[in-house]
């Protein structure tokens, strides 16, 4: 078979020429995009990560193709309906790094917490060794953390949470009682959580019912001064709702790792049709803020969860060429 990947870098090529060395192999520098679509046209197995942009108008501009194999746990970024129509199958990495974004999310909320930005601007600018009211922090000890989405991810926020000493309240469909009492936390409702939370962190997949969860109903529900974390996807949020709750106060500080949009805000030439040039300008709006944090798209990014990635997606492909299938997303 016929396998193109994109944005692979040398280590990962590497491994793939390794097991799969008896099939063809194209790599392609960067994301799949319209001006690169070509070298892509006979594919029969697509190797992406996020931030390909896999919509029917690229979809359709591939006949030969049979897999999409993902190297990421979302798949927001490819049109699932248009595969299900033409039997393409779709297959992601769902449990590579649940440790992984959970110690990146507690780096955020430590981060807000402890003033670090600001505390390390103060050094750079400065260059003088002390510290003065601008930079008080506050204890995590005995604050409440709400955590929206009490899967893999968000379950291993709720363990690193309890050796903080907090309070730890968390919205879910589903609940486990077992799972409740063995982590210590609270499950209540999502008006409940808006509520009580000091600071809330986003664990829930990108899909339909969970587009702009948190709008501006919810930021009106939420304690005054909440502290909000975002490393699951930036659709959640609704980003306009997001900058009224930051200049009103109503959110104290945000710290985002994704965005809604994340296109490239230098290259405004580049953007595709799937960029919101609104919500762009809004994110831009929000990048200048002092009271958010915005890191890109990083979580995932450690060695060992990089290495996992890979090796579940090239296991994702052989089972495939198989027969038999495995982490399908439908």
């Amino acid at each position: 078979m016929k396998i193109v990947c994109f944005g692979l870098v040398a280590w990962q090529k590497k491994q793939f020429r390794i097991s799969l060395k008896n099939h063809s192999l194209r790599f392609v520098d960067g994301s799949l995009t319209d001006q690169n679509l070509t070298k892509a046209k006979t594919a029969d197995i697509l190797v992406v990560f996020v931030h390909s942009k896999l919509a029917t108008s690229i979809l359709e501009r591939l006949p030969s193709l049979k897999l999409i194999a993902t190297m990421s746990t979302g798949f927001d970024h490819i049109d699932t309906e248009y595969c299900k129509q033409q039997n393409i199958q779709v297959c992601n990495v769902p449990t590579y790094g649940a440790s992984t974004v959970a110690e990146y999310t507690f780096a955020l909320i430590l981060s807000l917490s402890r003033k670090l930005p600001s505390t390390i601007k103060t050094i750079q600018d400065k260059h003088a060794f002390n510290t003065d009211a601008t930079l008080c922090g506050f204890d995590l000890e005995g604050k409440t953390l709400g955590i929206i989405g009490a899967g893999n991810i968000g379950t291993h926020v709720a363990k690193i949470a309890h050796g903080f000493d907090m309070k730890v309240l968390v919205y879910d469909l589903h609940r486990d009682k077992k799972l409740s009492k063995r982590l210590g936390f609270s499950y209540v409702s999502f008006n409940k959580l808006l509520q009580a939370s000091d600071i809330i962190t986003l664990h829930v997949p990108y899909v339909k019912t969970t587009h702009h969860l948190i709008n501006r109903s919810a930021i009106n529900k939420i304690k005054k001064g909440v502290y909000l974390i975002n490393t699951s996807r930036g659709g959640i949020i609704d980003t306009r709702a997001l900058l009224n709750g930051l200049k009103s106060n109503k959110i104290a500080c945000a710290a985002l790792d994704v965005l809604e949009n994340e296109c490239d805000l230098k290259k405004s030439s580049n953007f595709s049709d799937s960029c919101d040039k609104r919500i762009i300008a809004t994110n831009k709006s929000i990048m200048k803020m002092d009271n958010v944090l915005i890191t890109p798209h990083n979580a995932f990014n450690t060695k060992e969860a990089l290495e996992r990635i890979l090796d579940t997606t090239i296991e994702n492909i052989t089972t495939f060429m198989k027969g038999k299938g495995q982490n399908s997303v439908y």
